[in-house]
């Protein structure tokens, strides 16, 4: 890609995601995948597999928390500046069992300067909540794509 297309923030968020995920190989190896991706916000899905359940034969929270920070990721890194975790938690509100296709949406809550908030609601086909998932943001060095940025609002 060309250095600075003059893109829109929608498209910057859907390229930088797409470039995410050519070099995600944990989230794209257990299948999850982002469905929409704007500034701030990202939908990913996670569909259930025998090897993600636990002895309970639920799906392990680690697989729920992982689609949540998964989600998180693609939508502090939307901006196309290098973010990662500083701390995260979830809570389970329902057990998860196999074949259920869980969507993941993050929402941002608060952007000032190096650091997000960010809320991630994991949901199941019924449309019930599984998880809840709050993220803690800083902003790093650097760029997904180094030199891409937005048009100019003039």
């Amino acid at each position: 890609m060309a250095k600075n297309e003059g893109l829109s923030t929608e498209a910057i968020a859907r390229t930088v995601a797409e470039t995410m995920y050519r070099k995600d190989v944990a989230s794209s190896s257990i299948g999850i995948t982002p469905k929409e991706i704007r500034p701030g916000h990202a939908v990913m899905t996670l569909r259930i597999t025998e090897a993600m359940l636990n002895s309970h034969g639920m799906c392990h929270g680690g697989y729920i928390f992982m689609l949540a920070d998964s989600t998180f990721a693609y939508a502090c890194n939307s901006y196309n500046q290098n973010t990662v975790a500083a701390a995260a938690q979830i809570n389970f509100l329902r057990p998860v069992v196999l074949n259920e296709l869980l969507t993941a949406t993050a929402t941002e809550i608060s952007k000032t300067g190096r650091t997000g908030l960010y809320d991630v609601v994991v949901k199941n086909e019924a449309e019930e909540t599984v998880a809840c998932f709050r993220g803690n943001a800083h902003t790093i060095k650097g760029q997904m794509i180094p030199g891409l940025s937005e048009r100019d609002e003039q």
